[in-house]
């Protein structure tokens, strides 16, 4: 299955591409915040980034594997290393100083890629977890991660290249997208515990579980999601989407979701 697509326009073609990087043996010693801390399976961990991995493969992704930080045990989750806007990569500064390692080799994937760059800068910080973008609007979490400069800089950034940069309360979750995330046709999906201000959105639709809240668009309405989550697999089905569940239990012991996994880039002209 192709990851290209043409632009009818100008006969160039559009890439979809996912940045990943492979769980460290040290998975177990990652940082966990919301949570009780509980045993975490290195082995299988390992298996499911791989059942992750194939799963973007087999819808049309051409993954990338950034190189592996074996002493970064948070580096598996590599979305929270950029935020990525059209063909402008903004490269974060987490708010966790241990993670911060991180974000060079990811760097050097999306330069190679061919994307331009921009960077938080100290005192500001900025974890892309914190970010959901619904069309040209992103949404960014202020919380324990990401900081009122970091949303700042990101929106000089960003917002002269069309996008809207809005702010909305995180306090009951690591980061935004543990909370939210949108359908294809922009509502926001969330488990209403967890939302600080579900009215911070236009269109907000309550699911059933806590790991319900967080899909991956793999296009065509099929929906990457937890397997953990059958009950919001099936109102997905009922909208008429297709769900596509994979296993992600030993990330989701460590705060992880499906979305944290990767990076997804989507319309990089080739």
């Amino acid at each position: 299955m192709t990851s290209a697509l043409p632009n009818p326009m100008t006969g160039r073609t559009t890439s979809r591409k996912a940045l990943v990087r492979r769980p460290s043996p040290r998975l177990a010693d990652g940082l966990v915040t919301h949570i009780d801390r509980t045993p975490v399976d290195p082995a299988l961990a390992l298996r499911q980034w791989e059942v992750y991995v194939v799963a973007l493969r087999a819808h049309g992704w051409e993954t990338v594997e950034l190189p592996a930080l074996d002493d970064c045990p948070d580096g598996v989750f590599v979305e929270d290393t950029m935020v990525v806007h059209r063909n402008v990569a903004v490269m974060g500064r987490p708010g966790a100083e241990s993670r911060r390692p991180e974000t060079a080799t990811a760097e050097e994937a999306v330069t190679g890629l061919g994307c331009s760059l921009n960077r938080i800068r100290e005192p500001g910080t900025l974890e892309g977890g914190d970010v959901l973008k619904i069309g040209d609007t992103l949404y960014v979490g202020r919380g324990g991660r990401t900081s009122g400069d970091g949303i700042r800089q990101l929106r000089a950034a960003l917002e002269p290249l069309g996008a809207r940069v809005v702010a909305v309360p995180v306090s009951k979750v690591l980061h935004l997208k543990s909370a939210v995330t949108a359908l294809p046709d922009g509502t926001v999906i969330g488990y209403p515990p967890l939302v600080d201000d579900p009215a911070a959105f236009p269109r907000f639709l309550p699911v059933p579980e806590e790991s319900g809240a967080h899909v991956v668009l793999l296009g065509g309405g099929k929906l990457l999601m937890a397997a953990s989550a059958p009950r919001s697999a099936e109102l997905f089905a009922d909208l008429g989407y297709e769900p596509v569940p994979v296993d992600i239990s030993e990330f989701e012991k460590m705060e992880g979701c499906v979305t944290c996994l990767s990076v997804r880039l989507r319309g990089l002209y080739g």
